[in-house]
């Protein structure tokens, strides 16, 4: 299928746009852009230098895409702005590429759907098969890892890690690091419960399941301390990967992680 441009758009000849790509009227694609094969480009949208968006996405009406970092210590470095295969942004999202600071570049995986008005800042990675609800606001150097589903209207704080398989409730404030598997909500966010429902609808095995849930209630509702209470799960549990990949989060979280505010339990 050939390239579509429509003749109101505006597009540089040394972007390089694949087989199939569909661009719809009035829309801006800047010199330094790839785009990849089937790949449909809404009305009025902006891809900046330094897209680099992969095969089959699909870019809604206004949104915005690889627009320099508001940052006040940028100075026009060449960063990039990463799109997987398959990710859907729809309409008015704001995308910013990355700084020289940290990744130089932002990214979102494949199979994203990132909904209105959703803003991802500079130096921010965001993992595969991640939903993201319409007006969800991230600052710099946010990294949200796969499979994570973050509720609308919620604000992130610079820095935070959000973990794999990790639901997120909406209209919140996320100041501190997010460990995979959980439900989160409240005010402050806190941990509510292992997100069972989820972790079954990807497949993962009872024994995975169970392992998690006793690793979480050591950390959450045994009255020990981060630290204490890592220690208790090391010593006492047989470590699946799964609880692995819990502890590695633990011992590079930055931020320290949210609280226990409610008991869970399956």
């Amino acid at each position: 299928m050939p390239t579509q441009i429509h003749s109101t758009a505006i597009v540089s000849s040394k972007a390089q746009l694949a087989d199939g790509v569909i661009v719809e009227p009035y829309a801006i694609i800047e010199d330094d852009v790839t785009i990849g094969e089937g790949t449909f480009i809404g009305p009025h949208t902006l891809i900046a230098n330094g897209a680099r968006i992969g095969k089959n996405c699909k870019i809604h009406n206004g949104a915005v895409v690889s627009t320099a970092p508001q940052d006040l210590s940028y100075k026009n470095e060449p960063t990039t702005f990463e799109l997987g295969d398959n990710s859907t942004i729809r309409e008015f999202c704001t995308l910013n590429r990355g700084t020289v600071k940290q990744h130089q570049k932002s990214a979102v995986g494949s199979n994203c759907l990132l909904m209105a008005y959703t803003h991802v800042a500079h130096d921010c990675l965001i993992g595969n098969n991640v939903i993201i609800a319409n007006s969800v606001q991230m600052a710099g150097h946010v990294t949200i890892h796969d499979y994570a589903i973050i509720g609308g209207l919620t604000a992130i704080h610079q820095f935070v890690n959000i973990g794999a398989y990790t639901m997120i409730g909406g209209h919140f404030r996320i100041p501190k690091d997010i460990p995979p598997y959980i439900m989160a909500g409240g005010w402050p966010v806190s941990f509510e419960r292992l997100n069972i429902i989820g972790l079954k609808r990807r497949g993962f095995t009872q024994e995975a399941i169970d392992s998690l849930n006793d690793a979480y209630r050591i950390l959450y509702l045994s009255n020990f301390n981060v630290t204490q209470g890592v220690e208790k799960i090391k010593s006492t549990m047989k470590i699946t990967p799964e609880v692995q990949n819990v502890l590695d989060f633990i011992s590079n979280a930055k931020r320290g992680i949210i609280t226990a505010r409610r008991s869970f339990g399956e």
